[in-house]
Protein backbone atom coordinates (compact mmCIF):
# COMPACT_ATOMS: atom_id res chain seq x y z
CA UNK A 1 0.00 0.00 0.00
CA UNK A 2 1.47 3.42 -1.11
CA UNK A 3 0.67 6.42 1.42
CA UNK A 4 1.12 9.82 0.66
CA UNK A 5 1.54 13.22 2.50
CA UNK A 6 -0.95 15.36 1.52
CA UNK A 7 0.56 19.52 1.02
CA UNK A 8 -0.82 22.92 0.92
CA UNK A 9 -4.13 22.58 1.48
CA UNK A 10 -3.53 21.57 4.44
CA UNK A 11 -0.39 23.91 5.19
CA UNK A 12 2.30 21.37 4.51
CA UNK A 13 4.96 22.44 2.08
CA UNK A 14 6.98 20.07 -0.11
CA UNK A 15 10.44 22.62 -0.03
CA UNK A 16 11.58 24.98 2.70
CA UNK A 17 11.49 27.87 0.20
CA UNK A 18 9.63 29.86 3.23
CA UNK A 19 12.27 28.25 6.42
CA UNK A 20 13.66 31.20 8.10
CA UNK A 21 17.46 30.46 7.08
CA UNK A 22 18.39 30.00 10.60
CA UNK A 23 15.84 27.37 10.85
CA UNK A 24 16.34 25.58 7.09
CA UNK A 25 19.76 23.67 8.20
CA UNK A 26 17.82 21.66 11.44
CA UNK A 27 14.66 21.27 9.07
CA UNK A 28 16.05 20.02 5.87
CA UNK A 29 18.60 17.88 6.98
CA UNK A 30 17.65 14.06 5.85
CA UNK A 31 19.57 12.11 8.71
CA UNK A 32 18.66 11.44 12.32
CA UNK A 33 18.05 14.46 14.56
CA UNK A 34 19.00 12.28 17.47
CA UNK A 35 21.80 11.65 15.63
CA UNK A 36 22.69 15.37 15.12
CA UNK A 37 21.63 16.66 18.30
CA UNK A 38 23.60 14.22 20.23
CA UNK A 39 26.91 15.10 18.68
CA UNK A 40 26.33 18.78 19.51
CA UNK A 41 24.96 18.43 23.37
CA UNK A 42 27.39 17.79 26.34
CA UNK A 43 23.77 16.13 27.53
CA UNK A 44 21.18 14.69 25.43
CA UNK A 45 18.04 13.02 26.63
CA UNK A 46 14.31 12.12 25.72
CA UNK A 47 11.49 13.48 28.43
CA UNK A 48 8.12 11.53 27.37
CA UNK A 49 4.95 13.85 28.12
CA UNK A 50 2.07 11.97 26.35
CA UNK A 51 2.22 8.41 25.37
CA UNK A 52 -0.94 5.98 24.34
CA UNK A 53 -3.77 5.64 22.16
CA UNK A 54 -5.20 9.11 20.91
CA UNK A 55 -7.14 10.50 18.03
CA UNK A 56 -4.58 11.74 15.56
CA UNK A 57 -4.92 14.91 14.55
CA UNK A 58 -6.80 15.60 11.23
CA UNK A 59 -4.33 16.28 9.07
CA UNK A 60 -2.76 13.06 10.24
CA UNK A 61 -5.71 11.00 10.03
CA UNK A 62 -6.23 11.08 6.76
CA UNK A 63 -2.39 10.67 5.97
CA UNK A 64 -2.38 7.45 7.66
CA UNK A 65 -5.27 6.28 5.78
CA UNK A 66 -7.67 6.25 9.67
CA UNK A 67 -11.28 7.32 9.58
CA UNK A 68 -11.60 10.61 11.43
CA UNK A 69 -12.39 9.18 14.79
CA UNK A 70 -10.12 6.05 15.29
CA UNK A 71 -7.34 5.71 17.52
CA UNK A 72 -3.97 5.57 16.82
CA UNK A 73 -1.05 5.06 19.03
CA UNK A 74 0.07 8.96 19.55
CA UNK A 75 3.69 9.09 21.03
CA UNK A 76 5.07 12.72 22.00
CA UNK A 77 8.64 13.78 23.88
CA UNK A 78 10.80 16.58 24.45
CA UNK A 79 14.32 16.58 23.01
CA UNK A 80 16.33 18.00 25.55
CA UNK A 81 19.81 19.68 24.88
CA UNK A 82 21.93 19.81 27.70
CA UNK A 83 18.86 20.33 29.94
CA UNK A 84 16.85 22.29 27.97
CA UNK A 85 13.92 21.36 25.32
CA UNK A 86 15.02 22.17 21.45
CA UNK A 87 12.19 20.05 19.73
CA UNK A 88 9.29 18.62 20.87
CA UNK A 89 8.45 15.49 18.63
CA UNK A 90 4.93 13.96 18.29
CA UNK A 91 4.40 10.20 16.37
CA UNK A 92 1.86 8.59 15.20
CA UNK A 93 1.34 4.79 13.87
CA UNK A 94 -1.86 2.94 13.11
CA UNK A 95 -3.00 0.52 16.50
CA UNK A 96 -2.96 -2.45 13.69
CA UNK A 97 0.65 -1.41 12.98
CA UNK A 98 1.71 -2.28 16.37
CA UNK A 99 0.67 -5.77 16.26
CA UNK A 100 3.52 -6.19 13.57
CA UNK A 101 6.89 -4.34 12.20
CA UNK A 102 6.04 -1.48 14.72
CA UNK A 103 5.17 -3.03 17.75
CA UNK A 104 8.99 -2.26 19.91
CA UNK A 105 7.46 1.55 19.36
CA UNK A 106 5.20 1.04 22.44
CA UNK A 107 8.20 -0.10 24.79
CA UNK A 108 10.77 2.76 24.06
CA UNK A 109 9.97 4.57 27.24
CA UNK A 110 12.66 7.70 27.33
CA UNK A 111 14.57 5.77 24.13
CA UNK A 112 14.86 7.85 21.06
CA UNK A 113 12.50 6.86 18.75
CA UNK A 114 15.19 8.29 15.55
CA UNK A 115 18.03 4.76 16.96
CA UNK A 116 15.06 2.91 16.02
CA UNK A 117 14.08 4.33 12.71
CA UNK A 118 17.59 4.75 11.46
CA UNK A 119 19.19 1.74 12.55
CA UNK A 120 16.92 -0.53 10.85
CA UNK A 121 17.47 -0.59 7.22
CA UNK A 122 14.62 -2.02 6.39
CA UNK A 123 12.94 1.72 7.48
CA UNK A 124 12.14 3.60 4.35
CA UNK A 125 11.53 7.47 4.64
CA UNK A 126 9.66 9.47 2.66
CA UNK A 127 9.74 13.34 2.03
CA UNK A 128 9.86 15.85 4.34
CA UNK A 129 7.18 18.66 4.82
CA UNK A 130 7.49 21.88 6.28
CA UNK A 131 5.08 24.04 8.41
CA UNK A 132 4.51 27.03 10.15
CA UNK A 133 3.26 26.59 13.41
CA UNK A 134 1.24 29.29 15.65
CA UNK A 135 -1.03 29.09 18.89
CA UNK A 136 -3.95 28.24 17.01
CA UNK A 137 -2.44 25.08 15.69
CA UNK A 138 -3.29 21.94 17.22
CA UNK A 139 1.11 20.55 17.36
CA UNK A 140 1.15 24.00 19.21
CA UNK A 141 -1.71 23.19 21.87
CA UNK A 142 0.00 19.55 22.33
CA UNK A 143 3.49 21.86 22.88
CA UNK A 144 1.76 23.23 25.57
CA UNK A 145 0.41 20.38 27.53
CA UNK A 146 4.01 19.25 27.42
CA UNK A 147 4.75 22.41 29.27
CA UNK A 148 6.14 24.57 25.64
CA UNK A 149 5.38 27.92 26.18
CA UNK A 150 4.41 28.83 22.89
CA UNK A 151 1.96 32.40 23.35
CA UNK A 152 2.92 34.55 20.28
CA UNK A 153 5.80 31.80 19.26
CA UNK A 154 6.17 31.23 15.50
CA UNK A 155 7.92 27.90 15.18
CA UNK A 156 8.62 25.60 12.71
CA UNK A 157 7.95 21.92 11.92
CA UNK A 158 8.66 19.14 9.52
CA UNK A 159 7.16 16.06 9.38
CA UNK A 160 7.48 12.67 7.30
CA UNK A 161 6.67 9.01 7.12
CA UNK A 162 8.28 6.28 7.92
CA UNK A 163 7.52 3.07 6.49
CA UNK A 164 8.50 -0.73 7.63
CA UNK A 165 7.01 -3.47 5.55
CA UNK A 166 4.41 -1.17 4.22
CA UNK A 167 2.66 -0.07 7.51
CA UNK A 168 3.16 3.91 7.94
CA UNK A 169 4.55 5.57 11.14
CA UNK A 170 4.12 9.25 10.95
CA UNK A 171 6.99 11.60 12.84
CA UNK A 172 6.47 15.58 13.18
CA UNK A 173 9.17 17.49 14.64
CA UNK A 174 8.60 20.66 16.07
CA UNK A 175 11.33 23.03 16.45
CA UNK A 176 11.54 25.57 19.79
CA UNK A 177 13.43 28.54 19.26
CA UNK A 178 16.08 27.53 21.85
CA UNK A 179 17.61 24.69 19.11
CA UNK A 180 19.30 27.78 17.43
CA UNK A 181 21.42 27.60 20.23
CA UNK A 182 22.78 24.22 19.82
CA UNK A 183 26.00 25.05 18.32
CA UNK A 184 27.26 22.82 14.84
CA UNK A 185 27.45 23.04 11.22
CA UNK A 186 24.77 23.57 8.81
CA UNK A 187 22.65 20.59 7.93
CA UNK A 188 24.00 18.00 5.73
CA UNK A 189 22.28 15.27 3.21
CA UNK A 190 19.55 18.04 2.09
CA UNK A 191 16.94 15.95 -0.02
CA UNK A 192 14.00 17.19 -2.49
CA UNK A 193 11.45 14.41 -3.03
Amino acid sequence: MRFKLETAAQGWLTHPFLVPREFRGWLTDQGSLTHRLRQRCGTFSVRPVRIGFLRPNRDESAVLQLRPDEQAYVREVLLNCNGKAVVFAHSVVAASSLRGPWAAVTGLGSRPLGEALFGDPRVTRGCLQYRRIDARHALARQAAHAGIAVAGELMWARRSLFTLHGHPLMVTEVFLPSVLEVKGEAGRGKGRC
